[in-house]
């Protein structure tokens, strides 16, 4: 259930944290779920259209609504490409997913540090909280923002501004956002948020330096580094 990456998230732990607020995004920067994604596509598109799509176009697709990204690839066959993906999804899930090693050790130093943890995704909240449930990532995270929660989803900042005003925060420059792809980096720049870009995820590192994170970490351990130092 974990896929090895190199990580110490104990290496460093520094009493004062860069930022007292850390929102994270889900698949792909806490849980390793791009395979499962990518699957879960692949198998609706087969049992609705016919055929599978290009494994690099779905992963570009990985944090924005599923419902959005049917519609705009199929708009005749998107209801129904949207529930066979998530029927298989649902059905798969505890088989295909995956955890990176050392993301729950790295939550809960953030929350022995004092800081606050939440997560923004646009995965239903049902499939998020399973996901957060099976990999133990769940007890250290006080707020999530789901799909559900929000009429507009990232790059738009709404649910990433909704996150930190659920824990009590009203400066989102005291915030930082966490994630493996371009539209959550865009999210948390348009939030007024600083930015960590991750490149264990769906996003690659080119696009990803491209949009201008405040930072880019490529192993857990360095990410930790960079929220606690």
């Amino acid at each position: 259930m974990t896929q090895s990456l190199p990580s110490d998230p104990t290496a460093a732990r520094p009493t004062a944290p860069r930022w007292p607020v850390v929102v994270f995004d889900l698949d792909g920067t806490l849980a390793d779920t791009v395979n499962l994604i990518v699957e879960s596509y692949q198998h609706a598109f087969r049992t609705v259209i016919g055929h599978e799509e290009d494994p690099a176009v779905i992963r570009s697709w990985i944090g924005r609504p599923l419902i959005q990204a049917f519609r705009e690839h199929s708009a005749e066959s998107a209801d129904e490409l949207y529930s066979t993906y998530l029927q298989w999804n649902a059905e798969n899930t505890e088989r295909l997913i995956r955890g990176f090693d050392g993301a729950a050790e790295m939550l809960a130093a953030l929350r022995e540090a004092g800081v606050l943890v939440g997560v923004a995704t646009s995965k239903r909240r049902e499939s998020a909280e399973q996901a957060m449930e099976l990999l133990g990532l769940a007890e250290h995270v006080e707020v999530l923002v789901a799909m559900e929660d929000t009429d507009q989803h990232k790059p738009d900042p709404t649910p990433l501004l909704l996150a930190i005003e659920r824990l009590g925060i009203r400066n989102p420059s005291r915030a930082v956002y966490v994630g493996d792809a371009v539209v959550d980096v865009l999210a948390g720049k348009a939030a007024g948020m600083d930015t960590v870009a991750v490149t264990w995820g769906a996003g690659e590192l080119a696009a990803l330096s491209g949009v201008r994170p405040t930072v880019v970490a490529t192993t857990t351990a360095e990410l930790t580094g960079i929220l606690l130092g």
